[in-house]
């Protein structure tokens, strides 16, 4: 009983705790403090692991099939939320209809969540291919929405009201913009179609998108074809009026000296930059850029062939002595202008006989007989059409290059095509080969009638290709002169019929250079 009393085994849990502080805290608290931490890590990294491991779950459910399910519901939601229109102010300059254009940036983000679809089941080619087939669904709606969206905005006509930007209306209308969100939205969902070759002519993979493609393309064209088309026909228009020098009026630049420039510079001058600034917004994509470079190079050939057809003058300066050469570079005054002479002072009793109220305005300014320098005006032209974008692509981009350079070269050869034919005292070889030299960037249709009409200046009388070959002037250059490749096909043909007419008239410095011009093209 008495042995009982106290049992050994009853001591350590009757007092639990009492001598343990004292004598054990320091390696308790270790052993807790090791203890501890470890546990609150691996909850944290159970929580923050758990939202989202983007290549398990859709393994996981590729074997029940609720993967591709889910991926339908994802996509389908993502194209609603991508042609959702935000909501502005009424007074906003883009609203049309009470909603604002499509956000930049849209057919990115739609683009982004295909491609990272496509880009986690690169080992899994079966599955990959089931996520082309499950984009035919909410793609196809996309195309749909986006054709009932631009189609009411192409056949407004405030689509192309004005149809090119203007010194007066430089900026877009709300309708021009909602058409242009469109565009931009289409072509940046075209890139993730370029990234993975979705849709191509050539079907490899089998992914039957072609028509997503397609459409998609049909909707950057319809939006931005008229745009630049209606900035082709203004340009063209300036460009067309360069061969006749005409009448132009007098400038005056900040520095209060009035020079002159030919309508159609000073068109291009205060257009030029508003048409660049308005193709980078309708060239930004890969399908802008296709049309880009048929752009540009109707543009430079236009201005060829306008200014080949203007009657030569040889370059000189002015004379003046109310305008000087420094003020006018490669400007000719005609004889009898009004600028030749400065009008006299009225007398002071004029002015006075003039000071009633209900005089009437006075006239415009008189336009000056000038005929501006061909060569002054080919260099305006080149340098104002260098300011458009370029394409990006490598060929199309050193086709127009090729182009400008031609143009370039053209100036040149204006400037010293008389000098190398009056050069008598050098032999015909060697005049003609000098203008091989000059003329070697230059279409051979486009130098030509360059060269007889300076010919001409020298006393004999000089007739156009058009009549050597029996046809109207009209009918010549929509025949022959409709664009560079046009120009190099024939220039042949044409070549040997004027080259018997050269024969004949026994012109022989243009002789052997129009040989020389047809055993190349041959």
């Amino acid at each position: 009983m008495h042995t009982l009393k106290n049992p050994s085994f009853f001591r350590p849990i009757s007092r639990p705790s009492s001598p343990a502080p004292s004598t054990s805290r320091p390696d308790s608290g270790i052993g807790f403090e090791r203890a501890r931490p470890p546990n609150r890590l691996s909850l944290q990294t159970f929580r923050r692991q758990s939202p989202a491991p983007p290549t398990v779950a859709p393994m996981t459910l590729v074997q029940d099939g609720s993967y591709l399910e889910m991926l339908n519901l994802k996509l389908s939601e993502a194209v609603t939320k991508a042609l959702t229109h935000p909501t502005g102010p009424p007074t906003a300059n883009d609203v049309l209809g009470g909603r604002r254009p499509i956000p930049a940036g849209r057919g990115h983000d739609l683009g982004l969540l295909i491609a990272s679809e496509l880009t986690a089941t690169n080992d899994n080619s079966h599955l990959q291919k089931a996520i082309l087939r499950s984009l035919h669904k909410p793609l196809s709606v996309l195309l749909s929405n986006l054709s009932s969206l631009v189609l009411p905005i192409l056949l407004s006509p405030a689509f192309l009201t004005p149809p090119a930007p203007t010194p007066q209306i430089p900026s877009h209308n709300a309708t021009q913009l909602h058409g242009l969100a469109i565009a931009a939205f289409a072509g940046e969902l075209l890139e993730t179609f370029d990234a993975f070759t979705l849709g191509q002519d050539v079907d490899v993979r089998g992914d039957n998108l072609r028509f997503i493609r397609e459409g998609l393309v049909s909707v950057v064209n319809r939006v931005i074809n008229p745009l630049i088309g209606g900035i082709k026909t203004e340009l063209l228009a300036a460009l067309d009026g360069l061969e006749n020098p005409g009448l132009v009026s007098p400038v005056k630049p900040l520095n209060g000296n009035k020079s002159v420039q030919h309508a159609s510079v000073a068109t291009l001058v205060a257009t030029i930059p508003l048409y660049a600034q308005a193709l980078k917004r309708y060239t930004f994509s890969v399908v802008g850029q296709e049309a880009l470079a048929p752009f540009i190079l109707s543009l430079v050939w236009r201005a060829m062939v306008a200014l080949s057809s203007r009657p030569y003058v040889v370059p000189t300066f002015p004379s003046s002595p109310g305008l000087s050469p420094a003020v006018l570079p490669g400007i000719r005054i005609r004889r009898g202008s009004p600028t030749s002479s400065p009008p006299s002072t009225p007398p002071p009793t004029r002015f006075t006989i003039k000071l009633s109220s209900s005089r009437p305005p006075s006239p415009p300014a008189p336009l000056i007989h000038v005929q501006t320098s061909t060569v002054g005006d080919t260099r305006a032209i080149h340098n104002l059409l260098r300011m458009l974008p370029l394409p990006e692509e490598k060929m199309a981009r050193d086709a127009v290059e090729e182009a400008l350079n031609g143009l370039q070269a053209l100036a040149h050869f204006l400037e010293v095509v008389g000098s190398i034919l009056k050069a008598s005292d050098r032999s015909v070889e060697g005049r003609a080969r000098e203008l091989t030299e000059v003329t070697e960037k230059i279409p051979t249709l486009i130098a030509l009638p360059i060269l007889m009409n300076a010919e001409a200046q020298n006393g004999s009388e000089g007739r156009s290709v058009s009549s050597i070959l029996g046809v109207s002037e009209g009918e010549y250059r929509s025949g022959c002169l409709t664009g560079f490749g046009r120009a190099d096909e024939l220039s042949t043909a044409v070549g040997k019929r004027v080259r018997t007419y050269l024969e004949a008239e026994q012109k022989a410095v243009l002789l052997h250079w129009l040989e020389t011009e047809i055993e190349e093209d041959d």
